[in-house]
């Protein structure tokens, strides 16, 4: 769908009606403190993260780069729906000098493929590896410095071979002090499309994550402690966006579809927590589990599915409700929040192409921030 669609769409405003809103509260998921003039100087001299971008690995000749750059994210900048909900500072991937990114690129490759996958961390201030989930490699390439004794320090390289043997939607984090540097946003998706893949008419990925934010606004500068043994969550994301961002045509993630399309969505759960997710008035299929394909005779048709941390799901389904908008959520419903506001946090939503044009989807956009 091209911009230009969604500009057509925007043309009145109006405040946008979900069942069960509040008042906004005063209260800021990143409220100042104390050492707030030296974390401003340093989210100011820091990049703003981009959505993440899919890089095809054989379209690379096999062989891609991620690096790790300090940004700073905007989960949901705006003063709607609880905002603005911010993380002052995270270490984001890029690759192929792409912009950087939470999640980091979705690295694609084809079934069969010799991947060569090199970390740079030239500009790096701390050591960084690469652990991918899911396909089978050699000892020294799995990614955990306390095992292999391999490790990429400041001002170093190193290149990981990873085959590409294991069809399915897969997992890649940082494993050197896994506690904090995932909880700064050193992961990503890896998917292996199997040998004669059939892609859908739509086809997704999200990945779902809860955060403490006191380890983000610890790293840029403010004057607060993180105890990653007690854990406090106050931002719930798809894609790196909490709602009402998530459904920006262009930074955030809502899924468009047409009537009939054939859906296809892969889900990912990088936090720490287990999220019941909900797709309103379409029941789908799971066809995958961490690459593992469901039999036919085991597949039934569902709403909701709980995927557990490091857990990754393919399900399929048809387009075929009454066109309209509907909602794609976390169903523990405080994931569902931004600070005190609902609705906020983990949620997206279903958009039918043929609705684009109503005042419904234009107050829509007005409320996730489009701005023409």
């Amino acid at each position: 769908m091209s911009r230009r669609q969604f500009l057509a769409a925007t043309g009145s405003a109006g405040v946008l009606g979900l069942a069960g809103c509040a008042a906004p509260t005063n209260d800021r998921i990143t409220a100042s403190n104390s050492n707030a003039g030296t974390a401003a100087t340093q989210q100011g001299s820091l990049p703003t993260t981009s959505p993440p971008e899919v890089v095809d690995v054989n379209e690379q000749g096999g062989s891609i780069t991620i690096e790790s750059t300090p940004a700073r994210h905007d989960v949901h900048p705006l003063e709607t729906m609880g905002g603005p909900v911010e993380l002052p500072q995270v270490w984001a991937f890029s690759a192929e000098g792409g912009e950087p990114s939470v999640p980091g690129p979705i690295i694609r490759a084809t079934e069969g493929t010799e991947m060569e996958i090199t970390l740079d961390n030239s500009d790096g201030k701390r050591p960084h590896t690469l652990h991918f989930h899911g396909v089978q490699k050699t000892w020294e390439n799995d990614g955990v410095p306390t095992t292999t004794g391999i490790q990429v320090g400041p001002g170093e390289s190193h290149t990981y071979t990873i085959p590409a043997n294991v069809p399915g939607t897969h997992f890649y984090h940082c494993h050197y002090q896994t506690n904090r540097h995932v909880e700064m946003g050193m992961y990503g998706i890896l998917r292996v499309d199997p040998e004669g893949y059939e892609p859908a008419d739509r086809e997704y990925f999200m990945t779902v994550r809860d955060w403490d934010s006191r380890l983000p606004r610890m790293m840029a500068g403010q004057d607060v402690e993180y105890d990653p043994r007690n854990r406090q969550p106050d931002i719930f994301t798809v894609n790196g966006k909490s709602a009402p961002r998530t459904l920006h045509p262009e930074k955030g993630s809502p899924l468009i579809v047409s009537q009939g399309d054939d859906v296809r969505l892969h889900f990912v759960n990088a936090g720490y927590m287990s999220h019941p997710l909900h797709i309103h008035n379409h029941r789908f299929q799971v066809a995958a589990k961490d690459g593992g394909r469901i039999p036919d005779a085991a597949r039934h048709e569902q709403d909701i599915m709980n995927v557990a941390p490091a857990e990754r799901y393919t399900v399929d389904f048809t387009a075929g409700a009454d066109p309209g908008i509907y909602l794609m959520h976390c169903h523990k419903v405080n994931h569902v929040m931004n600070g005190d506001y609902y609705p906020g946090g983990m949620l997206t939503g279903l958009v039918y192409e043929s609705v684009m044009d109503t005042d419904a989807f234009a107050q829509l956009m007005e409320y996730a921030g489009f701005e023409g």
